[in-house]
C-alpha cells in the first residue's frame, strides 16, 4: 500500500509527546499526528486525548522531502457545527483562510475588551472655566490611565526606563 497525500489508514499510536502523537502505518512507516490536528475543538493536553496503543484513523497531509509524514485525524472528523455569539463564536469562517478551519486555536474570550467610554457630556453653559477644565483634565487622566493600564498588560507588564535597559 503506497502512502501518499490524502490517503487514510488506520494505525496505532505508539508515542505521545506534549505536541502531538506517532502513529505506526504501514510499511513498517511512521507519522506524526501535531496536536492542532487531533480535534475541532482546543486540545489543551494531548494526553486526555490519545494514550499509547491506542487505534485511530488518519489521513495523510503532507510528506517532507526528507521523508516525515505529517497526520490528521481532525480532518475526518465531521465539521463542527456552527457556534453561536452566546456560545463564544465569531460567526462563519472568513474566506480565504484556505481550510476553513478557525485560524486560532485558543479558547474564546468570555468577555468583549474594555474600551473607553466617556462620562455623559453635561451642559456646560452655567459651568466657569475652571469647572470645565477640571472636569476635562479629570477626564483626560481617567483615558491616559486606562489606555496605560491596558499597554502594559498587553506587553506583559510595565518597561524598564531606558538607562536600565541591558543593551
Amino acid at each position: 500500500m503506497v502512502i501518499e497525500v490524502d490517503s487514510v489508514f488506520e494505525g496505532k499510536v505508539t508515542g505521545v509527546k506534549p505536541f502531538g502523537a506517532f502513529v505506526a502505518l504501514p510499511e513498517g512507516k511512521t507519522g506524526m499526528v501535531h496536536i492542532s490536528e487531533v480535534s475541532n475543538e482546543y486540545v489543551q493536553d494531548i494526553h486526555s486525548v490519545l494514550q499509547d496503543g491506542q487505534t485511530v484513523r488518519v489521513k495523510v497531509i503532507n510528506i517532507a522531502p526528507d521523508g516525515k509524514i505529517a497526520l490528521s485525524i481532525k480532518r475526518l472528523l465531521p465539521p463542527p457545527a456552527p457556534r453561536t455569539p452566546r456560545e463564544g463564536g465569531r460567526g462563519p469562517a472568513r474566506s480565504g483562510s484556505g481550510s476553513g478551519a478557525p485560524r486560532g486555536k485558543r479558547p474564546a474570550r468570555s468577555e468583549a475588551p474594555r474600551v473607553w467610554q466617556p462620562k455623559p457630556v453635561y451642559k456646560s453653559e452655567n459651568m466657569s472655566f475652571e469647572d470645565m477644565m477640571s472636569r476635562f483634565k479629570s477626564q483626560s487622566e481617567e483615558k491616559m490611565a486606562d489606555l496605560d493600564h491596558e499597554t502594559n498588560s498587553r506587553r506583559g507588564g510595565g518597561y524598564a526606563p531606558r538607562s536600565r535597559r541591558g543593551r
